[in-house]
């Protein structure tokens, strides 16, 4: 299989330019001590971002109403239960996964 030199330079430009803005922040941050309210508020986001995702994918606008999706409502209880259970991120986003790929299987 031969790869134009072109296409893959691309490819890895598109990967430099997605992972240096994500990279950057983390290294900055490792190295200063934020105040305690820019941590609390902070230690919000993953919830924030959680929802929104949830949200996005829940609710499903028809021409005349905004209906539930019944497969992401079925794979939305195993995930709240583990998040609340477990309060690990990592775990929520797998269990999630799974969930949301067994119903689909089933489905």
């Amino acid at each position: 299989m031969n790869i134009n030199p072109n296409v893959l330079y691309i490819i890895i430009g598109a990967m430099l330019v997605t992972a240096i803005p994500r990279i950057i922040p983390f290294v900055v941050l490792q190295r200063l001590a934020l105040p305690k309210p820019v941590l609390q508020w902070l230690s919000y986001i993953p919830i924030c971002i959680f929802t929104a995702l949830v949200m996005e994918n829940l609710l499903v606008r028809t021409e005349t109403s905004v209906t539930l999706n019944g497969q992401v409502l079925m794979a939305v209880f195993p995930t709240l239960v583990t998040a609340l259970w477990s309060k690990n991120l990592l775990a929520t986003v797998v269990v999630g996964i799974v969930s949301m790929a067994v119903i689909r299987l089933l489905w």
